[in-house]
Parts: C-alpha cells; structure tokens; sequence
C-alpha cells in the first residue's frame, strides 16, 4: 500500500479481566471497531466499576486492572478461614509453609493443604528465623545459601512468586557493630540469594522494619538504597504503610521509589490493627502508590484479634479508601 498503514480492520480481540474479587484471569472476547472507540457496553463497565485502574489499549485490544486484596496470618489463624469471593488471596509464614530447614521426607505441606480448599497463596513472609543471622559477626553463609535453596525451589513448587524479606531478629545489628558494614552485609546477602530466586521464578522483596522492630533497614528510601545496590532480578522492594506510619515517612517516598516497588503491606498504626478499626485514613499512601502506577496486591498484615469476623468488614475499608484514591 506504498508504505501506508492498512486501517485497523474489524475483528475479535481478546479482553482481560483481572476482577477484584478473583486473582483468576478470565478471556471474553469483543469486537472492537478502533482502539480509540470502545464499544458503549465497555464505558458502561467502567462507569459502574470505579475500581477499574485503567484502559490500556493495544492495536484493538484492552486491558483491565485491579488492585488484588489479601490477608496474613500463621497458618492456624488461616484455617478457621473460608475462601470467599471478597478475598483474593492469602499470605502465609514462610517458615511454616515451606519448612526450608526440614527435609523432602519429613516435612508437612501446609502450604499444599490451603490451595487445596481453593486459597490463592502468591506470597509469604518472615523469611529466615532470627539465629540466621544475615548482619554482624555470626553470618553463616553456606546455611544461608541452604535455606534460600530450598525456600526458592519449595516456592515455585506451588507457584508462589514472592518471599517477603523482613526478619528482624536475623538482621539485627548487634551492639558496637558498625551500621555501615551491616548495611553492606546485607545487600552482599542480596546478591547472593537474589539469583536463587529468580531461578524458580521467585521476587525476593526487601522489608524496611520500623525503627521500634529492627535497627537495620527502616525506611523505604534505605530499603530501595538496598535494592538498587544489590543489583539482581531477583531482588525488589515492599512497601509497608504500617511501618511508614510509624516511622513518621512521606508518602511522597514511595513515588520516589516507584519502579522498585513489587508487593504493599498495610496495617492500622494503632495496635497494628486491622482497617476499618480505629479509622486509620490510607489515602495518601493510595495516591502515591496510584501515582508510582502501583496495580499488583495489598496485604493487610495486622494484629487480628476478632478473626475471622474482622476480615470482612477489613477488606470493605480497604475498597473505599482505595476507590476514593483514585483505584
């Protein structure tokens, strides 16, 4: 056609739904006249669905996010759990689901049990125990590597894709230690670990802790510094509002790390409690994270003390705050 572009001809496309009620990708096909004219029946969707992050097209084809919720909780508080279309997703302990440190024949498989009564479980957190250290004089690398092994292989195993890197007790620096060479410590552990992860297709995500938990790596801006140090794939960053609260950190912080940023925690900071409970207002950590073009999963890793009665009431919070956010 003397190097002119053949105008976009009509025919099926494929429309992804990622729904906030399911982590389930679901396909339905449309017919699209151009990218830039939507059918009334997909603006109509969208006005009705205000979770709806945006329209993405691509030649003929669209494409729908949300923002998944999630819970954390130890494996018991888990059980007495249903899976309910409310919830899209379940963060475990990874000590307990995956038990790196206990072999092939002996170990149970917790993690196994929750998919089968219909859990999505795509992360877990509290990575290593508190004697592993990964800062200080007692670093043991070789049982470091041990662990992480089979962590990262145990992970792929159910397809989980993300081990959340908090442990406070296990970068802990000791008294008189210098915080610097602790700090260089622990993104040499990130280099050496972060490569394992990305092997069986695992993101392990760096936690800045509160300054009241762990005295190494608090803020978002270290825990990015971190990262970006480590310089591996298999390596990024957490956001956790709880621990931002406590810190007293910017929300602006988090616009400023954006390209880092791979999973998002959230507590109330009284009594780390659960949303909804004493009020906590999150919306300003919403709108940075909507405007560091944040679309993946929330977790709400709070300190449950009615459950599973609060879980509900929860994740209803958490939705309007996030559609008044701009989700």
């Amino acid at each position: 056609m003397n190097g002119e572009q053949a105008p976009c001809r009509r025919r099926k496309q494929a429309l992804f739904l990622i729904h906030p009620k399911s982590d389930l990708r679901t396909t339905a096909q449309r017919t699209l006249q151009s990218p830039a004219e939507p059918s009334p029946l997909l603006c109509a969707y969208r006005a009705s669905h205000p979770e709806i992050d945006s329209l993405l097209f691509n030649g003929c084809s669209l494409l729908l996010r949300f923002m998944q919720l999630g819970i954390c909780a130890d494996t018991a508080t888990l059980a007495l759990l249903s899976p309910s279309p409310g919830i899209d997703f379940i963060e475990g302990f990874t000590q307990e689901l995956l038990q790196p440190e206990t072999s092939d024949a002996t170990r149970t498989k917790p993690a196994e049990a929750l998919l089968a009564q219909g859990f999505s479980l795509p992360a877990s957190n509290r990575f290593l125990p508190a004697d592993l250290k990964v800062v200080g004089p007692d670093v043991d690398l070789a049982r470091l590597d041990r662990f992480a092994e089979t962590t990262f292989r145990r992970a792929k195993e159910i397809n989980m894709t993300l081990v959340v890197f908090g442990s406070a007790g296990a970068r802990m620096i000791p008294p008189g230690f210098s915080a610097a060479t602790a700090f260089e410590q622990f993104v040499d552990v990130l280099r050496q670990i972060g490569p394992l992860a990305e092997e069986n297709g695992v993101t392990l995500l760096v936690e800045p802790l509160n300054r009241g938990e762990c005295n190494c790596i608090n803020t978002i801006l270290e825990g990015a510094e971190a990262v970006r140090r480590a310089n591996t794939h298999g390596v990024k960053l957490l956001v956790d509002i709880f621990h931002m609260l406590r810190n007293g950190e910017s929300a602006d912080d988090i616009v400023k790390v954006a390209p880092l940023i791979r999973h998002v925690h959230v507590a109330e900071n009284k009594d780390r409690a659960a949303p909804g409970i004493h009020g906590e207002n999150f919306r300003g950590f919403f709108r940075a994270l909507r405007r560091a073009h944040y679309h993946e999963r929330l977790t709400i890793e709070a300190t449950w003390t009615e459950f599973p009665h609060q879980v509900a009431p929860a994740l209803a919070a958490l939705r309007t705050q996030l559609r008044d956010s701009g989700y």
